[in-house]
């Protein structure tokens, strides 16, 4: 049964703009501990691959707090959503701490997709609840 759907769409200039504004700090807001490393190393080899990479998990993240159906607040934050990929490649979503708890809690599961472009990054998020 669908719990929930949400889609965002997120243009990728905005987040250049703010990686200029505020450096690695905005990155680290918005970057769980396991999607760090991998930002670090696409930017240092190609910064823009960098860049798109943060925008995709941007828009996964917030496609994915619509279909829970609770924005960016408590326990859904930035830090506890984290967009990981599959051996097959297919991204997929893994929670940590109270947001893993209340997820778990409600019998939740979650399906992503994520893509981007040179200006854009979009996901879809449908969230069911398992019977």
């Amino acid at each position: 049964m669908i719990y929930g759907i949400g889609t965002d769409i997120c243009d990728v200039r905005r987040i250049r703009v703010s990686l200029e504004k505020h450096g690695e700090r905005f990155a680290l807001k918005v970057l769980a501990e396991g999607e760090i490393a991998t930002w670090k190393a696409r930017s240092a080899r190609w910064p823009e691959r960098g860049i798109r990479y943060l925008a995709t998990r941007f828009s996964a993240k917030e496609a994915f707090s619509k279909a829970v159906g609770m924005g960016m607040r408590m326990p859904m934050t930035w830090r506890h959503c984290e967009v990981i990929k599959l051996p097959s490649g297919q991204p997929a979503i893994r929670l940590h701490g109270e947001l893993k708890q209340w997820f778990e809690q409600n019998n939740l599961t979650a399906h992503l997709s994520v893509t981007d472009e040179s200006d854009y990054a979009a996901s879809f998020c449908v969230v069911e609840r398992k019977e």
